[in-house]
């Protein structure tokens, strides 16, 4: 049986094999880089709400309304660089007679520590997290199930291998990884494995994970970041888990900026299929740090 300790038993030996190793930078770019922390957290919440009265055209009464929290603190030393972000959004709608649905709900973080042996390439190990904060339904005409959960199902992926950073704007990564799938009550649908006779609450697969992200500004008020992971467990390409997601932001005064976001899914344990999620907002947008 899989010990789900393996991963991160493989990282702390992996930690200290490369804090072992001679370090080769350049002793003039360090002199030129600053060290420390940088933090940065930023609240936006959105708001779209519709009323009709008598109105001959059509329409109905709308109310919508969507939380994010983004996070990132990055930890820059002469021997390492050690990154944590943090996304998570929620929010709901009301269309008509329906009643409040969720029109969001996402939690993601992930920790990154990379030792620095040269200028473009250097080992790293990462560890990241996916769930979600409340109950998912799937809505018939006369009735709702429900389909997931807090931790039901996350998803935590190790990784350790080796970074590429060709330009300022874009990193790269490239290593071994595991993949493994946490359920509760909704394991027959994501984890269960009928071959075994038994239901299975954790699935764990043990692959390749490539990660690119990508941040650049595109004018003085305008920012693109994207993120494409690629999960292959190397038994077919139709194995091979995608999850990119894109965002372009515009900030239109210091508290009001307009976002796109759209987000690409394919897991063929889940559906055979892609899933697509498709954003526009217009809201408030704080900077606390």
């Amino acid at each position: 049986m899989y010990n789900i300790l393996y991963p991160v038993r493989f990282a702390i030996i992996f930690l200290f094999i490369i804090h072992s190793a001679p370090a080769t930078e350049n002793e003039e770019l360090e002199e030129e880089m600053e060290y420390g922390w940088e933090k940065q957290v930023v609240a936006s919440l959105n708001l779209t709400q519709a009323q009709f009265d008598n109105w001959t055209q059509g329409g109905e009464n709308t109310l919508a309304w969507q939380f994010n929290l983004n996070s990132s603190f990055t930890r820059t030393g002469q021997r390492f660089d050690w990154s944590t972000t943090g996304k998570s959004s929620y929010g709901q709608a009301k269309i008509g007679d329906l009643g409040t649905r969720k029109s969001s709900d996402e939690v993601q973080i992930e920790s990154v520590y990379q030792y620095k042996v040269g200028r473009h390439i250097n080992p790293y190990v990462s560890a990241l997290l996916q769930t979600q904060f409340t109950k998912g339904y799937r809505y018939t005409e006369d009735d709702r199930f429900a389909v997931s959960d807090f931790f039901d199902p996350a998803y935590v992926t190790v990784s350790a291998g080796f970074s590429y950073q060709p330009a300022e704007f874009i990193k790269m990564r490239l290593g071994a990884a595991t993949k493994t799938t946490i359920t509760r009550e909704h394991a027959v649908a994501l984890t269960d494995d009928p071959a075994t006779g038994k239901i299975e609450k954790i699935d764990t697969e043990f692959g390749v994970l490539s990660v690119t992200e990508i941040r650049k500004p595109l004018a003085e008020n305008i920012l693109l970041t994207s993120k494409l992971d690629l999960f292959s467990n190397l038994e077919s390409f139709k194995k091979v888990d995608v999850r990119w997601d894109t965002i372009l932001s515009a900030k239109v005064t210091r508290l009001v900026d307009v976002s796109i976001n759209v987000e690409l899914l394919y897991d063929s344990n889940i559906s055979p299929k892609r899933q697509l999620k498709q954003l526009l907002a217009l809201g408030l947008s704080y900077s606390f740090l």
